[in-house]
């Protein structure tokens, strides 16, 4: 089950890869800004988040490297689907789960039929696209259990997401909490999916009904954003108040190096609200430290929602979706002295963990001695390097080569490899690459943590696996 969730929350990375150029578009043009009418078909893609979900899980789901027929049989499921509920019953919205079932039947029915032989007469429909046929034969009764429960299951979401919300400041604390909690099992996305896709209703006025905290902040809801506002806090001040904490504590002979990183990594958090490069240099080194971040990102929510500052984003807290939603906000300029009081909190609390516990973050590591078989260019590598060709050859041959190795893939972060048995892999040698971490999601799963520059690293890898 959790290898399933973890898979489930990868995939549903796929579609929202879409979100920052249709956000800041959408954004942009906006009556109040720009009044360009033509680039605001960039919101087509927060209206079709069912659709979009729906062909990532397929995609993500699929055990294939071609996800060209999953991605169609998954449109094709969503597409029956919507269209059943709207001729039966159109008050009826599955939204974002309507795309998650699709998605996850279609993955089924492709992993299932793909390999289907047929006789020779009907050979065009078997295979790889029998799936195809499978799946419009499998939504039709799909649809129609659908029309009969989701109307119950509707009701129940409304009163969690209306309990969710009366919850007021604790509500808001534990979606930040969990958001970040979540992220080391890969789990955060299952729940961010539904907060800013499916989370309460709004009527825009052209009568128009969107779902999710993201859409309706955009769409002018005046009740929506209180749980997004507090990321910008942790982006833009936290995750750069960690990092200064970081090299603040730094060793002397480290502290250059040290402030390379984490400088670059302050800047990827602000400017691109992608938190991972720094939040992983301690994670793995310190539970203590990602545990005080969670409470951290809670308490920014909560602390906001009392205050009565309201502010929203389309891709994340980042200081551009401030700047250009900060016309749609409440109270958005109160955020910036908020955001200097976590910036001061984050950096003394992380300084004075790490250094009366003596918490072995960058630059505070023991000096490692290398064994004899180490290569000397392994000694130049370090977490700034960019020699990603030799990195991904030495990953390849420290997880057992590729008769090891049984499927592979990358997120933003971490290459995530599916391997035959996890207990010959060397973690130490893996480490000494240049990664920041090595997670083991069980004997057969494992995630290398890399940073932003993992898409380079697995351009690589998938050579040397082709080889």
């Amino acid at each position: 089950m959790k290898r399933f969730m973890q898979s489930l929350g990868k995939s549903m990375l796929i579609p929202i890869v879409a979100l920052p150029a249709a956000g800041i578009l959408f954004r942009i043009s906006a009556a109040d800004l720009l009044d360009w009418q033509l680039v605001q078909a960039a919101g087509a893609i927060f209206n079709n988040m069912d659709i979009l979900i729906a062909i990532g899980i397929a995609m993500g789901l699929a055990k294939t490297k071609d996800r060209g027929i999953p991605a169609l049989t998954a449109f094709i499921a969503i597409s029956i689907l919507n269209e059943g509920l709207s001729i039966m019953n159109p008050d009826l919205n599955m939204s974002v789960f309507g795309g998650v079932l699709s998605g996850l039947i279609a993955a089924f029915i492709y992993n299932r039929f793909k390999d289907t032989k047929l006789p020779d007469i009907f050979a065009f429909f078997g295979g790889e696209k029998f799936p195809i046929t499978m799946i419009i034969v499998t939504m039709i009764p799909v649809t129609g259990i659908s029309v009969l429960v989701w109307p119950y299951a509707q009701q129940g979401i409304d009163t969690l997401a209306q309990g969710l919300v009366g919850l007021g400041a604790l509500g808001i604390f534990i979606f930040g909490f969990l958001n970040r909690f979540l992220l080391p099992f890969g789990l955060h996305h299952v729940l961010n999916t539904y907060i800013y896709f499916g989370l309460g209703s709004y009527e825009t006025a052209s009568g128009e009904i969107v779902k999710g905290e993201i859409t309706r902040f955009l769409s002018g809801d005046p009740t929506a954003g209180y749980f997004l506002g507090g990321f910008f806090i942790v982006m833009i001040f936290g995750v750069p108040g960690i990092a200064l904490a970081i090299t603040k504590a730094a060793k002397k002979k480290k502290k250059a190096e040290t402030k390379a990183l984490m400088s670059s990594g302050s800047l990827t958090s602000v400017v691109a609200g992608i938190t991972e490069p720094i939040e992983f240099t301690f994670l793995f080194t310190s539970p203590l430290l990602y545990f005080v971040h969670s409470i951290y990102t809670g308490l920014a929510g909560a602390t906001l929602y009392l205050l009565h500052v309201r502010h929203g984003f389309s891709w994340g807290g980042s200081v551009i979706d401030y700047a250009l939603n900060l016309g749609i906000a409440d109270n958005g300029l109160l955020l910036l002295p908020v955001g200097v009081g976590f910036f001061l909190l984050y950096y003394f609390t992380f300084y004075t963990l790490i250094t009366k516990r003596n918490i072995k973050v960058v630059g505070r590591e023991d000096d490692v001695e290398f064994s004899e078989d180490r290569e000397e260019e392994e000694k130049e590598l370090t977490l700034s390097h960019s020699n990603h060709e030799y990195m991904a050859k030495k990953i390849l041959e420290n997880i057992g080569g590729k008769v090891n190795l049984v499927d592979y893939e990358n997120c933003m972060t971490r290459l995530r490899l599916v391997i035959k048995d996890a207990s010959i892999i060397n973690e130490d040698k893996i480490k000494q690459t240049g990664a920041h971490g090595v997670v083991r999601i069980d004997n057969e799963h494992i995630q290398i943590v890399i940073g932003p520059q993992v898409s380079k690293v697995y351009s690589e890898f998938k050579k040397q696996v082709e080889k």
